[in-house]
């Protein structure tokens, strides 16, 4: 069960304004996604997302999910949504940003990923079906297909190369998506993944190939991996010129305010980041008179709310 649904739209820029109806529940657009890594927000309760904050959906991490607890035990207790009582929708990423980030203990082939777990080392070879199956089994409403994240600065034969590669898993994704149903008695959908690191043309094959799958939304990622924020603004307008208007467009990775609003003007419809929770943790607040550190002295006698 996924619809989307645009209720408005601004004159003056490609923001738009609309709904996404899933199995646990609507998603008002634009939307950002708290990042609950291992099925949780840290330092944040439930109620608090809820009530507070107003979440209407949160992320849990595929790789971090799939090593602890694992899949075996989320499946027993009937999905993520039961394993930790969120009753709202929820969106797994696939593992391929960890690719990236984990570079120092993988090795990337044409089947797919082995790496050693940051946990224990243990080995592990994802592929793109069981990147789906596990996904499956953790039971998010939104899942995301499998990719490689190129880093940033990045040469245009490893993007090129790098991008093709994702291609060609995306293929095994849907095929495998589509051979297969969830585990817990509702619908999942799976979002594609655009890739080709900061290259117009590389960003405009690979739209183009992504929404020729015709999937009922799509995705932006590589970006917001240390490239200038001209260059992200430049490839997000390039993409959403190309991937249908008609489907949701998620920007991955992306967190600050500044970043939010001038992508919402290109046309993005959601985001998710770590940063604000991970920002908070250290002190760091954002509010409407800027970026106020809490730690530092200077506000230590400060008593005004901001």
């Amino acid at each position: 069960m996924f619809e989307f649904t645009i209720d408005h739209r601004d004159p003056g820029s490609s923001a738009r304004a609309g709904t996404i109806q899933t199995a646990h529940g609507t998603i008002a657009t634009p939307i950002f996604m708290p990042v609950g890594t291992a099925g949780s927000v840290k330092a944040v309760h439930q109620y608090e997302l809820k009530e507070a904050i107003g979440a209407q959906i949160i992320l849990g991490n595929t790789y971090h999910l799939y090593l602890r607890p694992g899949v075996d035990v989320l499946e027993q207790a009937g999905g993520l949504h039961r394993f930790n009582s969120w009753d709202r929708p929820i969106l797994t990423d696939s593992g391929g940003y960890q690719v990236y980030s984990l570079s120092h203990k993988r090795k990337i082939t044409e089947e797919g990923v082995r790496f050693s777990s940051h946990i224990d080392g243990s080995a592990h070879f994802f592929t793109p079906e069981l990147a789906v199956d596990i996904q499956r089994q953790i039971g998010a409403d939104i899942i995301m297909a499998f990719d490689e994240c190129t880093p940033y600065p990045c040469d245009y034969r490893y993007a090129k190369t790098s991008m093709e590669l994702t291609h060609r898993w995306l293929g095994r994704c849907c095929e495998r998506f589509d051979q297969t149903e969830g585990l817990y008695g509702y619908g999942q959908t799976l979002f594609p993944i655009v890739q080709g690191s900061t290259y117009r043309d590389l960003r405009k094959i690979s739209a183009e190939t992504i929404a020729s799958f015709d999937r009922p939304a799509n995705a932006i990622g590589g970006l917001s991996v240390g490239e200038p924020a001209e260059d992200m603004y430049e490839m997000t307008d390039l993409v959403c010129q190309i991937l249908p208007a008609s489907k949701p467009r998620y920007l991955m990775g992306v967190g600050t305010p500044v970043n939010i609003l001038e992508c919402i003007a290109l046309g993005i419809d959601m985001f998710d980041c770590v940063l604000p929770t991970r920002n908070a943790r250290h002190g760091l607040l954002y509010t409407a008179n800027g970026i106020i550190n809490i730690k530092k002295p200077e506000v230590e006698n400060r008593f005004q709310p901001d």
